[in-house]
C-alpha cells in the first residue's frame, strides 16, 4: 500500500521516545509523529497523551526520499479526526501552580535571606572599609 501525503490513516502506536512516537500504518509501514505534532497543547511528556498499542488517527505530512514517513495527530484532529487520548495525571504528579503573589513573596524572602547571609560573611572577612593591618 502506497502512503500518500495528505491522507489520513488509523495506526497503532508501536514505540514512544522523548522526541516522538512511532505509528504502524495499514500495510505494515511505520511513520513517526514528532512531539510537536501530537497536540495543540504543550507536550512535556508524550506518555501523558499516548501509550504503546493505542490506536490513533494520523495525517501524512511527508514521505522522504529515504522512505521516512512524517505523521501528525494534531493536524488529523484539525481536519475532524479523533482526538488523541489524554491520560489524567495521578494525584501527586504535579503540584498546583502558585499564584503570582506567592511566587513574588517567596522570591523576596529568598532574596532577603541571601542578602543577609552575604552581609554576615562580608563582616566576618572585614570587607567594606574594615581595618587593615
Amino acid at each position: 500500500m502506497a502512503v500518500e501525503v495528505g491522507s489520513k490513516y488509523q495506526g497503532r502506536v508501536t514505540g514512544i521516545t522523548h522526541f516522538g512516537a512511532f505509528v504502524e500504518l495499514p500495510g505494515g509501514e511505520t511513520g513517526m509523529v514528532h512531539i510537536s505534532e501530537i497536540s495543540n497543547n504543550y507536550v512535556k511528556d508524550i506518555r501523558d497523551f499516548l501509550n504503546v498499542n493505542d490506536i490513533v488517527t494520523v495525517k501524512v505530512l511527508n514521505v522522504a526520499s529515504d522512505g521516512k514517513i512524517g505523521l501528525s495527530i494534531r493536524r488529523a484532529q484539525e481536519d475532524g479526526g479523533s482526538r488523541p487520548p489524554r491520560r489524567e495525571r495521578r494525584s501527586g504528579d504535579r503540584k498546583s501552580s502558585p499564584s503570582l503573589e506567592e511566587m513574588i513573596s517567596r522570591f523576596m524572602r529568598d532574596s532577603e535571606e541571601r542578602l543577609s547571609s552575604l552581609k554576615r560573611q562580608d563582616s566576618k572577612r572585614g570587607g567594606r572599609g574594615g581595618r587593615r593591618a
